[in-house]
């Protein structure tokens, strides 16, 4: 007689991995979330409705096979599971730990309400885990190696992605990065506490025994030199070009004051905190500047960094840290999740207020700030922020940390490629069927297309560019190979 195992939704609730205690987590940078147990995860995935059309898959920018997947688990197929979901996320192990599944794939969830959706992100997350810890993460062999070569500029979430597909072609991938590790924003970006970093090295090393070869601590710059390398060079050394660099330049924001000392942006903050969470070295004098220890802590923000940096602050031993918003919780960009994570832990949220002023003699001592209030609705449907007249307050700051968002680097200017054409926004602009640049030869890929977004949107960006690559350089050598006749 056969078990089903599915549509338990009705006799068994939600539940979330065990989250370690705020008063625990606040003390370190480990992840905060437990490992679920085989039998919770079967559990947790047989509440799957296995709906007829699965807005979960639909709302994944990667369209994972979610139901399927959750249906393998919950029947105990764990090996089966594991190949279907690294199918078509090339890192799932980390999109479970770090997607704002709140906003996708469960948020999208149809099952009836009251019952709660199904826990997506923790179950992806343990399938892929325990893929690792049982050996079925083997490394990519193509069928055939090609001569042709790929250069990827990044070794973020959309250029390694993209190496694993061209991996699984046969081509000899490049990756190069300026910094000393792979992973980009993963390593330097985002804490610990929702990615620890062995999770990415691991990953690394996957990717190495899969003959990936990755050129570390190598800037493309406008010419070759030390630790540098021109885009010409890059150019001559591969058959392809993919840029996958990312957006890393850090807006801003002025104002009365906004010269102070004790102001800081959130990636030099974010970078310096894990940089020391990894063991490296850092002069005193630098890290004491980004230390948030002892201090009155405003961050200004309400996206996932925004989050991130009110976290870390938490754990440095910060007297008080408090979230500046111009709106609501409701319209914030971040995850809500992350929201009450941060709450748990001892952060203050300000809604619908702004910076006006940044006091201080010197070093920053306070934010003037005032109150904001929801108005009309724009062409995209988000309303409009108006301050409230003599609505101002000030917040005792020592620190002031800015995460107001990224824009892209100018790399026309960078890479003295003045044809490498730009969005009035500054992202590459690419033909969005071929990814090609209005460079021969040259692609791009993720947010330095299509500005800062989501770790998945990258995976799903490059997987996209090394398939349109794949056919051009198959075009260009059959359109040789004719010639050649």
């Amino acid at each position: 007689m056969m078990v089903e195992h599915m549509l338990k939704f009705v006799s068994v609730p939600q539940s979330q991995p065990d989250k370690r205690p705020a008063a625990e987590r606040r003390s370190d940078f480990d992840e905060i979330y437990r490992d679920f147990a085989v039998e919770k995860a079967e559990q947790q995935a047989s509440r799957c409705s296995q709906c007829g059309v699965p807005f979960c898959s639909v709302h994944c920018p990667l369209g994972n096979n979610i139901p399927d997947w959750l249906k393998m688990t919950a029947e105990g197929r764990l090996e089966e599971a594991f190949a279907l979901s690294s199918a078509t996320n090339n890192f799932p192990e980390i999109c479970g730990r770090i997607c704002p599944q709140d906003r996708l794939c469960e948020g999208n969830c149809v099952i009836e309400k009251g019952f709660e959706s199904v826990t997506i992100g923790a179950v992806e997350r343990f399938i892929t885990d325990t893929a690792f810890a049982s050996g079925w993460v083997e490394p990519i062999r193509p069928p055939v190696e090609r001569e042709a070569s790929i250069g990827i500029v990044g070794a973020g979430p959309g250029g390694l992605a993209a190496a694993m597909q061209f991996r699984q072609q046969g081509y000899q991938v490049h990756v190069y990065d300026r910094y000393d590790r792979i992973g980009g924003l993963m390593i330097y970006g985002i804490p610990g506490f929702k990615l620890e970093k062995d999770i990415v090295a691991r990953r690394h090393l996957y990717l190495e025994e899969s003959g990936v070869r990755f050129h570390l601590g190598v800037d493309i710059a406008d010419g070759d030199g030390e630790g540098r390398l021109s885009f010409a060079t890059l150019r001559a050394r591969h058959d392809a070009v993919l840029i996958a660099t990312g957006v890393y330049k850090s807006r801003d924001i002025g104002g009365p004051g906004a010269g102070l000392g004790g102001i800081v942006k959130a990636l030099d903050y974010l970078t310096m905190s894990n940089r020391l969470s990894l063991g490296d070295a850092v002069a005193p004098g630098e890290s004491a500047a980004l230390d948030a220890a002892g201090k009155s802590v405003v961050v200004i923000g309400g996206g996932d960094t925004a989050m991130d940096c009110v976290r870390t602050a938490i754990r440095q031993g910060a007297k008080t840290v408090t979230c500046l918003y111009r709106r609501d919780r409701a319209n914030m960009p971040g995850s809500l999740r992350e929201v009450k994570n941060a709450e748990e832990e001892g952060v203050s949220f300000v809604w619908l207020a702004a910076p006006e002023a940044f006091l201080g003699d010197g070093t920053v001592s306070g934010v003037r700030a005032v109150r904001m209030k929801l108005g009309m609705s724009d062409a995209s449907g988000r309303q409009s922020v108006e301050p409230v007249e003599d609505s101002a307050f000030v917040l005792e700051a020592d620190l002031v940390i800015k995460a107001l968002g990224f824009d892209p680097e100018p790399l026309p200017t960078l890479w003295g490629q003045p044809d490498l054409a730009v969005s009035r926004w500054g992202t590459l602009r690419v033909d969005h069927e071929s990814f090609m640049t209005s460079l021969p030869g040259v692609f791009a890929a993720g947010d330095i297309v299509r500005g800062a977004s989501l770790v998945v949107w990258a995976i799903r960006d490059g997987r996209d560019a090394a398939a349109q690559m794949h056919r051009w350089l198959e075009n260009r050598a059959a359109a040789c190979a004719q010639a050649a006749e």
